[in-house]
């Protein structure tokens, strides 16, 4: 993962939590790129991955229903396609004791450890509802072991569908770059307007390129010297 992009209309309390809370260390805030009035803020997870969140007006209006916006907790309902809870890894056992007493410290109260068997976990809140996780495994998940008949066949998975899914298809990039599908394809689509949206998805990936990026930082920052 990269980043994961959280929605917030306190950003700044977000940022508290998890620097102080859970220790992650603020890599970016600036003004999002081609939103109007938003902000962005990143956490180091690790070198290649963030925890992200998204500060705009609108935000602070849309309310919090626990079961529909927010699930409240690891193992209750949301909507589909909104985020359940987010699990942060970490190396080890003692880490995740260590972390456990970090995040008590700041009277966060933390449900376990709990041994699920390819991973264990500890469980918190974070600001506005956000349901956490921390969670380290001793081995790669094994395949063999975790994926249930019972839970395939209630999913309406089929033995093809599931040799398929468990041993995804290699791809090899075409000489020729694959053309963009349609605005009125069967998708998924992202939610726009459907004219811009039309037009986006109009432009080569080459002007979109040009006409969206923003490649300089808010502030000018000399480059790194070596002794």
């Amino acid at each position: 993962m990269h980043h994961l992009a959280v929605c917030t209309a306190d950003i700044k309390t977000q940022i508290a939590f998890f620097a102080d809370v859970l220790g992650c260390e603020l890599v970016a805030l600036y003004w999002m790129h081609g939103v109007k009035d938003a902000w962005h803020g990143f956490l180091r997870l690790n070198d290649q991955c963030s925890i992200a969140f998204v500060q705009s007006p609108k935000i602070a209006g849309i309310p919090h229903e626990i079961g529909v916006t927010h699930a409240g907790n690891a193992a209750g309902p949301v909507a589909g396609g909104a985020l359940q809870h987010l699990a942060l890894r970490v190396p080890d056992r003692p880490a995740l004791l260590a972390l456990q007493d970090r995040i008590r410290s700041h009277g966060v109260p933390v449900i376990g450890p709990i041994d699920h068997g390819f991973c264990t976990s500890i469980y918190f809140a974070g600001p506005e509802h956000l349901s956490l996780e921390a969670s380290f495994s001793d081995a790669p998940i094994d395949a063999r072991a975790w994926i249930d008949p019972d839970v395939v066949a209630r999913a309406g998975i089929s033995a093809e569908e599931l040799a398929r899914f468990t041993a995804p298809a290699p791809f090899a990039a075409p000489a020729d770059r694959e053309p963009q599908p349609p605005a009125d394809g069967p998708g998924p689509h992202l939610v726009y307007p459907p004219e811009p949206y039309a037009r986006m998805l109009a432009r080569s990936d080459a002007e979109t390129e040009r006409k969206l990026s923003e490649t300089a930082p808010p502030v000018a920052v000399e480059p790194a010297t070596t002794a």
